[in-house]
């Protein structure tokens, strides 16, 4: 009997993809998400990671004049999933504090941090990345 290959748990394939700063991408990188998850095996992590992601890109596309995003998501480890929006924009994005009263908007930053393991920013020369990390399960 031969069993199918399973993807390998951490690394590559890594999934990522370039979209246009609109507010429409977020559908496109919710796709995105349940792609990856659905290779590593970790629909359970589905509905955190999807609302990660688009906080990430509405944000993105909110606080910066980046006409293009690039969504990635990766398996740095075998316990965890990242989910990341990279713009052009060296702006870096800050917590609010959770007792400002706000509107209905910017707020998207206090729900990464409450979903996500850990998060954060890499700066780069020509932009940044923001990146959610989420705990997920060893593959079996």
């Amino acid at each position: 009997m031969i069993l199918p290959a399973r993807p390998h748990p951490t690394g590559h394939p890594g999934y990522s993809e370039t979209l246009p700063g609109l507010e429409e991408s977020a559908e496109t990188a919710r796709k995105l998400v349940r792609t990856a998850l659905a290779a590593w095996y970790l629909e359970e992590l589905e509905d955190t990671a999807i609302l990660v992601v688009s906080e990430l890109v509405a944000n993105a596309v909110k606080h910066t004049n980046s006409r293009v995003i690039r969504v990635v998501i990766s398996r740095p480890s075998e316990r965890f999933v990242r989910v990341g929006v990279v713009d052009r924009a060296r702006v870096m994005p800050e917590l609010i504090n959770p007792d400002d009263d706000l509107p209905t908007g910017g707020r998207g930053l206090l729900l990464v941090d409450a979903l996500a393991e850990r998060w954060g920013t890499d700066l780069h020369r020509w932009g940044k990345q923001v990146w959610a990390e989420l705990i997920c399960e060893p593959a079996r």
